[in-house]
């Protein structure tokens, strides 16, 4: 099991700000996790699309769609932070 966490725009829109999942055999990475998540549908499918900028971390360092996802993990997802 795998505790998600969502920020920003992504807590509003999912409604959730976290959540345990099980994943599938399939998912051992953070692309293959993405793509799984995507089939929930919907505001799922929309703002994780591959064209909308969204950031990942696991266990609090940045994650590429390369970095493996384990039992334990802890994964974020938030959109870039822009300053000024």
């Amino acid at each position: 099991m795998i505790t998600l966490l969502y920020f920003a725009r992504l807590r509003e829109t999912f409604g959730l700000s976290s959540e345990q999942a099980n994943l599938p055999a399939d998912v051992a990475d953070i692309r293959s996790l993405t793509e799984w998540l995507r089939q929930r549908g919907g505001a799922w499918q929309e703002e994780l699309a591959q064209d909308k900028p969204v950031r990942v971390a696991v266990n609090q360092d940045m994650a590429t769609p390369d970095t493996s996802v384990r039992d334990g993990d802890e994964v974020a997802f938030f959109p870039p932070v822009t300053g000024g």
